[in-house]
């Protein structure tokens, strides 16, 4: 039987109490939440005690030096990535971490240097990558039926969903929609199109409609309120180049005079597709066009990563969303920023 593990959590906000540790309650055969630490020490006292957590601390060095973990999972605002997925590291700590990787490349960098040295597991938790439709797209995908994927187009657009507190601070934050809600769109496409190789980005972002006012619309307001300040950009238009000449375009908006949008389509040589849900564009055995959606089984998505990441540190596998993948990522997200200040086309290295 596989060992059941013990995992601490850092970052007792939103995405841990409302994502992640709702998913470990449905998997309490295979791990168990033996702490939960926040720089808010109220919060993580908060979180054991609704979720039945034995140990709550104020850090990950505080966590690791009094409760004995296998994994431990990165729940913090995106500044706070490196340094505790470094200290985790040299602890000799496996590590799931929330997505993106960190709040820039240098950061990220220095997360896969101390993973590799460490020789740790390390799996980013972009949850897209395990969800319903594309599993079945993935099953597909290595069945033919797409043929040759050469090009891809991806939305994650909001009329006026710009999320307050960190989210908001360059600082804390690293950046806005582009790493926030980006990095989903951007990581799932690039995945489901087969990891091509980046060569170049040409990108603009917009800061023109900014800290809105608009009236009747909710803001989404994280538990880490932050400094109160709004430096980041609220959207962005991109253009990727890979290997072999294919191509990806991304939309990604915090805030814009549009209807909203959350879609990706994929272009094959043989069939392309389209998400949620999930419908296929090709030919019959006839020649003739055809449309259809195949019958997909509904599961939890964030049960679905973690569970993966289960298997991997039982197993010794390598994760779907393995280290070298979250770099890569950070690098394209990174060469968005880079095109969209020189108003050119960049490289992506």
């Amino acid at each position: 039987m596989a060992k059941k593990l013990r995992v601490g959590i850092i970052g007792a906000g939103n995405i841990c109490t409302s994502a992640h540790l709702p998913a470990y309650q449905n998997l309490t055969d295979r791990v168990e939440v033996v702490a939960i630490a926040d720089l808010v020490v109220e919060r993580a006292k908060d979180a054991a005690e609704k979720f039945g957590i034995p140990h709550y601390f104020t850090t990950v060095e505080e966590l690791m030096a009094n409760v004995d973990v296998d994994y431990i999972d990165v729940c913090t605002y995106t500044g706070q990535h490196a340094p505790v997925c470094i200290a985790a590291a040299k602890a000799g700590k496996n590590i799931l971490c929330e997505k993106p990787l960190a709040a820039n490349l240098e950061q990220g960098l220095a997360i896969e240097k101390a993973v590799k040295e460490a020789g740790v597991k390390f799996m980013l938790a972009v949850v897209t990558r395990y969800g319903d439709e594309q599993q079945k797209y993935m099953e597909l995908k290595e069945q033919g039926v797409f043929g040759d994927v050469y090009a891809a187009k991806t939305l994650y657009t909001r009329r006026r969903g710009t999320p307050g507190g960190w989210f908001t601070d360059k600082e804390l934050a690293g950046g806005g929609p582009v790493l926030d809600i980006g990095v989903h769109a951007i990581d799932r496409t690039w995945y489901l199109m087969g990891r091509p190789t980046p060569v170049t980005c040409s990108a603009e972002t917009s800061y023109r409609i900014g800290n809105w006012t608009t009236k009747g619309i909710h803001r989404w307001e994280p538990f880490e309120k932050g400094r109160g300040v709004f430096d980041t950009e609220d959207s962005a238009n991109v253009f990727f180049r890979f290997e072999g000449g294919k191509t990806m375009i991304a939309e990604i908006a915090w805030a814009q005079n549009a209807n909203g949008q959350a879609t990706t389509q994929i272009f094959g040589t043989k069939a392309g597709c389209t998400f949620e849900p999930l419908h296929i564009y090709g030919e019959n055995e006839e020649g003739y066009l055809d449309d259809y959606e195949p019958e997909v089984t509904k599961t939890n998505m964030f049960e679905n990563e973690i569970a993966h990441f289960l298997d991997c540190v039982n197993n010794d596998k390598t994760p779907i969303s393995p280290i070298e993948d979250a770099v890569t990522i950070q690098k394209m997200l990174d060469a968005i920023y880079r095109s969209a200040e020189a108003h050119r086309e960049v490289a992506i290295d």
